[in-house]
């Protein structure tokens, strides 16, 4: 029985020299403590080396993959013809037996000679120590993760992070010489600033013309448009700005300078920005951009790293700040990050920004791990991606136009009105109509109307509400009359008191019949005695307090009293009498003092006359 085992530096055969001893796999690993009882249970019999790093690495990714390496199948013909061959993968070993015809086995015997090999293997295989053996397998393995992950010195992410990181500072500083440029030259030329609102065109406009008053007769035509040039020739005539010295405006040109050199420093950056995203990145470069995307790596660090991030991570990345407030306040939770300024997210209605971004940082997750662990460097998967984004995009609009319409589920159908479809022309569902004037309408002049007969009927009509009318008063009347009834009926004790209520109303009606008899007696009663005219306005007072509605208070004051049942009624009685009297004597009073006032004012115009 021969024994395959694989080391860094090449492919190893031992000889089985007792295999008595794998019957006791327990008690194999005793056998392995030692070099020299090592071997006598195993012997080197053939080292096939490697001879370079590539040949290493293809023979361990082939093992890895459970596949048949060339030098692997040449090394096992030349040494296994009719041997027993033990094996640590059984695949590999069903694939060299199918294919090399050589039996293999692979059971928990060979794995554990398997490892008394590896744990003595510096002393089995001669010329092959453990510090060279150290090297070769952390080489190998480094060799074989780059191999694994597709690793290539071109994707090199760390440029990418820079190289953002310079732009974002490029375009501060430029903003930041731009306006200086712009307050300093202001002072000179102020409605210069008006007519140029681009920052670069107005740094090259001012560094060409210097003073003002050369604005006039230079060409600008490679700098501004016709209409911005003439206006500046007409603001130069009327500028409303300083005189300026030669070396100010030397100091003016150089800061302009510096502004255009770095503004064309800036485009070369962000074409180099460019190249290498679409060569690291490139799916990902086609679902958010260039610029968007090459701060995602900057902000996790490096594409790896951004790879091992999930969607919902990627869609509020850069928002860690309000993300963090969001929970601590108990508020709404950002929506989006960096990928804000992604263009889907930029063509998306304001009320599906959150949908669109959650779709974009999802499809984006993916090209980002196909991107850093993927095999081919095209952009094929971001371009679907980006499809299938739009598509979503195009579909939650369409959901709105569709609510607009009035449909409420679905598509409007137009089935119903294919049917008057002509043949060739795809674009009009109706045939065209033509004008019929013959269905115009016209309409005749108005008629004057009969008055007269109209006013009778107006007339009869009255009439008839009227006596419409009453009857329904007659009714409620009677409504209401039958519900005092029955609250008669309901309420004994306030029978009674109603009953007195209409004695006490028939005898007021008697004493206000006899009480314009007496007012004649007490007029001249008060015309003998001047005394009651002087107490006149203490007695005012006292009759207005007394004057109202005798008789409505005293039913008042006999329900309550009646329902109660807390007073007899003919204690009652007698004290609205009493009340009454005093009421009508003050009546008396007030129309004598009434009449004397008149009779007075006629003796003094007869005696003027």
């Amino acid at each position: 029985m021969l024994v395959l085992f694989e080391t860094p530096a090449g492919f190893a055969l031992f000889k089985v020299l007792d295999e008595s001893k794998l019957d006791k796999v327990e008690d194999l690993w005793k056998h392995f403590e030692t070099a020299d009882v090592a071997r006598k249970i195993v012997k080197l019999k053939a080292f096939s080396k490697f001879e370079n790093t590539t040949e290493a690495l293809g023979a361990a990714t082939s093992l890895v993959k459970s596949k048949l390496s060339k030098g692997l199948r040449r090394f096992l013909k030349e040494q296994c013809e009719g041997e027993i061959l033990a094996i640590a993968d059984s695949k590999l070993g069903k694939i060299i037996s199918d294919k090399l015809e050589i039996n293999c086995v692979h059971n928990n015997a060979v794995m554990e000679l398997l490892r008394g090999v590896r744990s003595q293997l510096g002393e089995l295989i001669s010329g092959l120590a453990g510090q060279d053996m150290a090297p070769m397998s952390l080489g190998l393995s480094h060799s074989l993760s780059r191999y694994t992950l597709k690793f290539s010195s071109d994707k090199v992410d760390t440029m990418i992070v820079q190289a953002i990181g310079l732009l974002d500072d490029l375009d501060k500083e430029l903003n930041t010489y731009a306006m200086r440029v712009r307050e300093w030259y202001g002072w000179h030329f102020p409605e210069l600033g008006k007519i140029i609102q681009d920052n670069i065109q107005y740094a090259r406009a001012v560094k060409l013309m210097g003073n003002r008053v050369n604005g006039s007769n230079l060409d600008f035509s490679g700098i501004l448009a016709e209409e911005v040039e003439s206006e500046l020739k007409e603001a130069v005539v009327i500028s409303m700005g300083t005189e300026v010295s030669d070396h100010d405006l030397e100091n003016i040109k150089a800061l302009c300078e510096q502004v255009i050199s770095l503004s064309e420093y800036r485009a070369q950056l962000f074409d180099y920005l460019r190249s290498r995203m679409n060569a690291i990145a490139p799916n990902l470069t086609v679902l958010v951009g260039e610029l968007v995307g090459a701060r995602l790596i900057a902000h996790a660090g490096s594409l790896i790293n951004l790879a091992k991030h999930p969607a919902s991570t990627v869609q509020i990345l850069g928002a860690e700040k309000a993300l963090f407030r969001a929970l601590k306040t108990k508020q709404q939770t950002p929506k989006y990050g960096l990928i804000y300024h992604a263009s889907l997210i930029g063509q998306a209605p304001p009320k599906f920004k959150g949908k669109i971004s959650r779709v974009l940082a999802a499809k984006s997750a993916l090209s980002i791990r196909y991107d850093a662990l993927g095999e081919s460097s095209d952009a094929t998967i971001g371009i679907e991606h980006r499809a299938k984004v739009e598509a979503r995009l195009r579909q939650l609009e369409g959901k709105v136009l569709s609510r607009i319409s009035g449909a409420a589920k679905g598509k409007a159908k137009i089935e119903a009105y294919d049917k008057d479809r002509k043949k060739g022309t795809p674009a009009l569902l109706t045939a065209a109509k033509t004008y019929n004037p013959a269905a115009d309408s016209t309409l005749e002049a108005p008629q004057q109307r009969d008055t007269s007969e109209q006013l009778p009927v107006k007339k009869k009509r009255h009439h008839e509400e009227i006596a419409e009318e009453k009857p329904v008063e007659i009714e409620e009347v009677t409504e209401e009359s039958a519900r005092r009834k029955k609250k008669k009926k309901r309420d004994p004790e306030l029978v009674e008191t109603e009953a007195v209520l209409s004695v006490t109303v028939d005898s007021t009606e008697e004493i206000v019949r006899k009480k314009k008899k007496k007012n004649k007696e007490q007029v001249s009663l008060l015309a003998v005695k001047t005394e009651v005219i002087e107490e006149q306005p203490f007695r005012k007072k006292k009759k207005k307090a007394l004057s109202g509605p005798p008789v409505q208070e005293e039913q008042l004051k006999l329900e309550e009293l009646g329902s109660n049942g807390q007073h007899n009624v003919e204690d009652v009685v007698k004290k609205s009498k009493k009340k009454r009297k005093e009421t009508d004597l003050g009546a008396g009073l007030v129309d004598g003092e009434a009449g004397m006032e008149k009779k007075m004012k006629k003796k003094h115009k007869d005696a003027e006359s």
